[in-house]
């Protein structure tokens, strides 16, 4: 069963593949909420030490519940990486107050987003916003995400979202700031293939990491897709007849697959890891990354 489209064999050793696969799921970052990741009780024991774990700020939670979990996955000997949606600081100073008291934790890198919010609750309607008014240079942190969407975005064409990426580019290069995309989370390796061939220059050096769903009911998938917007890759999928919509499971193997292949036939990818949004749970996701990366006692390097 196969959730990508027909490609050519590997043009280069077996193990080559099988050894870069490996390498992209051992050092695969996650998504975990705040609740998750505050009553998962033996968290160690399903995230090794360095995993990049992102810690979404959602629009019924609080600050504190972001700054509280990001906390824990320090003592932990994780990495967070809360999101910090600009459209839900009421002002600039209610910013510059989280901005602050992340950095005061020991957090060093943040996931910089507009926010799933329609409304904008004060002066910052998007990530440019925030660039902009200079709150970030303030602090000390090691690198900044910004996000990215191979399928789109309902609200803004494509030629928009390559424009904010290339300002954003070069706000990272002005401030010395170290800066990596992470994308939208999408279910077939050609829509990112696309959008990764059709940067051209517009991201230079700064690396991108691929979003994808850990294993789940496809049931489950559809149903995030409709509220996030990932239409052309939701439409994929139930476009297949006999495929894991048929069997209602997804499984993220085949297309890590594929991007190895992307990524052997083009050593100049900006491509540098995957990144799992857990929607079938934490544990499930969790098991999966144990499942192919091979000897947990493995050296990780932490991404981004």
């Amino acid at each position: 069963m196969t959730l990508v489209s027909e490609r050519q064999p590997f043009n280069r050793p077996d193990e080559e593949a099988a050894a870069r696969f490996r390498d992209l799921v051992r050092s695969a970052s996650i998504e975990a909420t705040p609740r998750q990741i505050l009553t998962t009780e033996h968290l160690p024991d399903l995230l090794p030490a360095g995993t990049c774990v992102y810690v979404p700020f959602l629009p019924k939670g609080q600050f504190s519940d972001t700054l509280e979990a990001s906390r824990r996955l320090l003592d932990l000997g994780m990495q967070p990486v809360p999101h910090v949606p600009a459209r839900m600081a009421q002002s600039r100073g209610q910013l510059r107050d989280w901005l602050a008291q992340l950095d005061e934790s020991g957090v060093d890198r943040l996931l910089l987003i507009a926010g799933d919010s329609d409304a904008v609750a004060g002066p910052f309607p998007d990530t440019l916003a925030v660039l902009e008014s200079g709150l970030l240079a303030q602090f000390r942190f090691h690198g900044i995400g910004v996000a990215a969407h191979p399928d789109g975005h309902p609200m803004a064409d494509r030629a928009t979202l390559a424009q904010a990426l290339s300002v954003k580019r070069e706000y990272a290069r002005t401030t010395a700031t170290r800066l990596w995309v992470v994308t939208q989370f999408t279910f077939d390796a050609e829509v990112v293939i696309d959008w990764l061939q059709g940067l051209g220059n517009i991201l230079e050096e700064v690396p991108v990491y691929i979003g994808m769903a850990g294993p789940t009911r496809v049931k489950t998938l559809i149903a995030y897709a409709a509220m996030c917007g990932v239409g052309a890759s939701a439409r994929m999928l139930l476009r297949r007849p006999g495929s894991a919509r048929m069997l209602g499971a997804w499984k993220p193997d085949d297309m890590v697959r594929a991007l190895v292949q992307y990524c052997l036939e083009n050593p100049e990818t900006l491509l540098r890891g995957i990144h799992l949004f857990p929607f079938g749970g934490l544990r499930q996701s969790a098991q999966w990354i144990r499942d192919h990366s091979g000897s947990c006692e493995n050296n990780r390097e932490a991404v981004p």
